[in-house]
């Protein structure tokens, strides 16, 4: 698709935004309720019923067409919106599984590394009770000695 007709699309889309936004405001409804006013006050003023009727007809059967088309492009495009937004969720659930099972081999890290430095402290009492034995036999030779 060449640039101007991109753009053409985009701009078609603002105006069903606009349309389909204003349709649903308070002064959409108070122009419609002029319209039908004045229409059957026209009547009353001497217009042909018949072709009053005709014409109020056919706008609000044009208006109910292109009220309906603007919707439904909205709602396509929300719904395009949607979907690319329930794969950036799907995206960040996988990320967040990702880092749930990181987190889980750093636990299961840190209580191996917990188990070595509890291994490690059994070690040097150990070696601190060897080192007290050492110490108390060479205090008995140094005494025999003397």
């Amino acid at each position: 698709m060449n640039l101007e007709v991109k753009t053409k699309k985009v701009h078609i889309e603002n105006s069903a935004d606009k349309m389909t936004k204003w349709i649903g405001s308070a002064s959409s409804l108070i122009v419609h309720t002029i319209i039908f006013a004045s229409c059957f006050i026209s009547i009353l003023l001497g217009a042909p019923f018949d072709r009053v009727m005709l014409v109020l007809t056919t706008i609000v059967s044009l208006e109910a067409i292109y009220l309906s088309i603007f919707i439904q492009m909205t709602i396509n495009r929300h719904t395009k919106e949607l979907e690319e937004i329930s794969e950036d969720v799907d995206e960040i659930q996988e990320d967040i599984d990702e880092i749930q099972e990181d987190v889980e081999e750093i636990s299961e890290d840190v209580d191996e590394i917990q188990k070595d430095v509890d291994e490690i402290q059994e070690d040097v009492e150990n070696i601190e009770k060897d080192v007290d034995e050492i110490q108390e036999d060479v205090e008995v030779i140094e005494v025999k000695v003397k």
